[in-house]
Order: structure tokens, then sequence, then C-alpha cells
């Protein structure tokens, strides 16, 4: 254990509202208290967010301020809430740091890290963010000039973030996730999903919840064919779609069906990575950070609908050095079988694409943001 790491006595993390702030934020707690089991360890999250049961369902505590973002539409309810609100966290804010006495605080994105940096910095302690996209949010870019540390999941910050605070880290991954994506394709992992492992496996996933456009490519793809499709398709369709899919695909011609596999959630993503030839995924960028690890060719499709257009500039970052296939979302419905056949088609390519994309993994991303932890204290 390096000395520094004794520095680590209590410290909070703060922020949340989506998985790609939480999974991070969890893999950083869980590299401390590797290092340093006695460290007490506080989440600070959004009242009513995902965080309130994902943080203490991975052992840690974690207190939830009354906290929301700004709508769009400014004649919004929330908007002229977002006052009282504000001021609220502030306190409470305030409140958590006497109480707690942290030697540090990182916020990793989202609502609730706002208030604890900013009282954390106005009061003198140690702050640092943690940046997962290309392209950060507002809470990160409004507190960027007031913390001492930034790392940097993706190159290219210094157009929002003074560069002098900038270490790129990579995105952290929780330690059992790093170990289950460093596995190559496997006819056993085939096999668990009910495929022959005969052909090539398509994995194509919109995220546990589903994405509409990502579906609908997929059934395009299987109406279209006239007979066995020379791959198979292992399909994530998502929760809440799961039931229509399935009864889509009970109403394909029967040499269609065996081709395919319809699955709302994939507990063993583990299996999934191993099985794939191709995957095509969405860009969120705990998602990138993943598949860079497992270092199969993969076409990136970017969710129109969140903050920022931030995952076409994750999966840009990623295709611009020729580590990805982006596909619009606009465009997945009409090209998304063209692309899996091209990549099947052309091992070159492949071969290429898997080169470009492992040189952006970054396995020991947690191990880095907290190596820079321990210098700033």
């Amino acid at each position: 254990m390096p000395e520094s790491a004794r520095l680590f006595q209590r410290i909070i993390i703060s922020g949340g509202g989506t998985g790609g702030h939480i999974h991070p934020a969890l893999a950083i707690a869980d590299e401390i208290k590797r290092r340093n089991p006695g460290c007490k360890i506080l989440f600070v999250g959004a009242l009513g967010r995902m965080e309130m049961e994902k943080v203490p369902a991975a052992g840690y505590p974690i207190e939830g301020l009354w906290i929301t973002g700004i709508d769009r539409n400014w004649r919004s309810l929330r908007n002229w809430i977002f006052p009282f609100k504000l001021v609220s966290s502030l306190w409470m804010a305030r409140r958590i740091l006497r109480k707690f006495r942290p030697e540090l605080v990182v916020g990793v994105g989202g609502f609730a890290s706002g208030p604890l940096l900013f009282q954390a910095a106005r009061t003198g302690i140690p702050t640092a963010i943690q940046e997962q996209n290309s392209f950060p949010g507002i809470t990160n870019r409004l507190m960027a000039k007031r913390v001492r540390l930034i790392c940097a999941g993706f190159p290219g910050l210094e157009r929002w973030f003074p560069s002098d605070r900038i270490i790129e880290t990579g995105n952290p991954l929780r330690a059992q996730v790093v170990a289950s994506a460093q596995a190559s394709e496997s006819p056993e992992a085939a096999e668990f999903f009910g495929f022959s492992g005969n052909k090539p496996i398509a994995f194509i996933m919109g995220g546990s919840l589903g994405a509409a456009s990502m579906n609908a490519a997929v059934q395009r793809m299987l109406s279209n064919a006239s007979s066995a499709l020379p791959f198979d398709v292992l399909w994530q369709s998502g929760a809440r779609y799961h039931a229509e899919m399935t009864q889509f695909v009970e109403t394909l011609p029967a040499d269609i069906q065996p081709c395919v596999r319809c699955v709302g959630f994939i507990d063993r993503m583990d299996l999934a990575y191993q099985s794939a030839r191709v995957i095509a995924s969405r860009a969120g960028a705990m998602s990138i950070a993943e598949l860079a690890l497992i270092g199969k060719p993969t076409i990136l499709v970017p969710s129109p609908v969140v903050a920022e257009d931030h995952q076409t500039k994750n999966a840009q970052s990623l295709s611009d050095r020729g580590g990805a296939v982006l596909l619009r979302d606009t465009e997945v419905i009409e090209g998304l079988e063209a692309e899996i056949s091209s990549l099947l088609g052309d091992e070159h390519r492949q071969q290429t694409l898997t080169q470009h994309l492992r040189s952006a993994a970054r396995p020991q991303a947690a191990q880095d943001v907290v190596d820079a932890l321990e210098q700033l204290i």
C-alpha cells in the first residue's frame, strides 16, 4: 500500500442520476477501500434518483439532497421551485460536510455533485471531478474552476476545463467488470444462449431499458430475411420492449427463429461479450469503457435523447481514432444489417477496429484516479 494511501480516512463521493455516473463512483470507492479498508466513504446523491438504491446495494452509505436539474421549458413548474431546491441542497451539503468532516470530496457529475463541490471548495476542502464523457455535463462545467483536480475519461477536455488541472485517466470500471470484459470469443458462451456456435454472433444491445430505434432495426433485419441469416443475433431488446419483441420473434418463419435470441435483460454480460463476433451498442461513456476492454469490432449508435447529445461526441471521439463504426440513430433502421454484414465479411477491417479499440482501453483507470486523488491529498 502506498504511504499516501494512509491519508484517506474520510471521503465523500457525490453525484449520480444515471448508471454512467454511479458505476465509476462505485469503482473509485472500491479501489479506495481496497487500498485502505479503514477509510470511511459517504456517498451523497439526489433524492428519488437511482443512486439512492444502487449505492446501498453496493454496501456504501448515502445521504440524499432535494435537488433536480433545470427543465429546458422555462415555464415548467420544476424551474420555478428549483431555487428553493438549490438553497435547501446547499444548506444540507454544508451540514453534511460539518458532520462528516471529509478530507476530500469527489464529484462524478449529476445534480447532487454541484452543491457538495461548491460548499467543499468554499470551505477549503480538497475537491476533484471525475468526468466520464467527451462533452462534460453542465454541473461539472460550472464547477471546473473551483475544483483542484479533473480526472478525464476522454481526451480533449481542455476546451471546457483548465488544462493544468486535467489528468486523463479513462473511466473507472469495477474490478469484476474488468475481469469479465477481458474475454475472447468462445463456443461455450454461444451455447449458453442456445446457439450452435457454427455461425458468428452479432450482439445488439440498446441498454437495460432498450432502444426503440435499434429494436426496429433488428425487426427490419429479421423481417427481410428470406432464409436463415449468415449470422446469429443475440438481441437485448430491453425490459420495457421485451414482451412485444418476443411476440414478434414468434411470428417469424421457422427457419429464421433459431437465428435469434431475444432477451430483455442479460445477467451474464461476460458470456454475451464472449459469444459475440461483432457488437452494436449505444454510446454511453461507461459502455465505451467496457467495449474498449472487450476489443470486439463495434458499431456505436448514439442515443439522440441524452443531455447535450454527449453520446454522439463520445462515439466520434472513438470513431475518429478508428476504434468503432459510428452509425447515427436516424440511419440505424436502414443501415444496421448492412454494417454488420460488411464487418463480418471483412476480417482485415475487424482486426483494424479491434486494434484501435483496444488501444483506447484503460483497465487501470480506477487505480489511476485514486493515484491522482492521493497526490491531491
